[in-house]
C-alpha cells in the first residue's frame, strides 16, 4: 500500500476492497452521503487510514479513513482535511476516529 502516493490511488483501492460508502462529517456522527444514515462513534471501526502531507501546500494535507459498521454492515471512506483546514467535529467523535485506528500508512 505504501506505493500509492495520491489520494484518489488510496480511494480506488479501497473501493476495490469493498469500502463503497462515502461518509461525511457531522457534528457529532458520520453521515452515509447515499441515504442519510448516521453513525454514532460506537457504531464504526476504522480499519485503517492514510494520512497525506503536502510536501509545499498545507491545504495539501488530508487523512483517508477506510470504515466499516457491523450494526449496520456497511463499509465506507472519509475523506478529511487536517490542520487548520480540517472540518470542525465534536470531540467524542473526533476520539472515535483517533481511538479506534487499527492500521495506519502515512504516504
Amino acid at each position: 500500500m505504501n506505493n500509492m502516493a495520491s489520494v484518489s490511488e488510496v480511494l480506488n483501492h479501497l473501493k476495490a476492497e469493498g469500502y463503497t460508502e462515502d461518509f461525511n462529517l457531522s457534528d457529532n456522527c458520520l453521515v452515509c452521503h447515499g441515504n442519510s444514515l448516521q453513525l454514532f462513534p460506537e457504531e464504526f471501526v476504522v480499519d485503517k487510514h492514510y494520512r497525506f502531507e503536502g510536501n509545499t501546500d498545507p491545504g495539501d494535507e488530508a487523512v483517508v479513513y477506510a470504515i466499516s459498521s457491523e450494526k449496520h454492515h456497511l463499509k465506507g471512506i472519509l475523506v478529511n482535511a487536517y490542520g487548520i483546514y480540517s472540518d470542525s467535529a465534536t470531540d467524542e467523535l473526533v476520539k472515535a476516529l483517533k481511538e479506534k485506528i487499527s492500521g495506519t500508512t502515512d504516504l
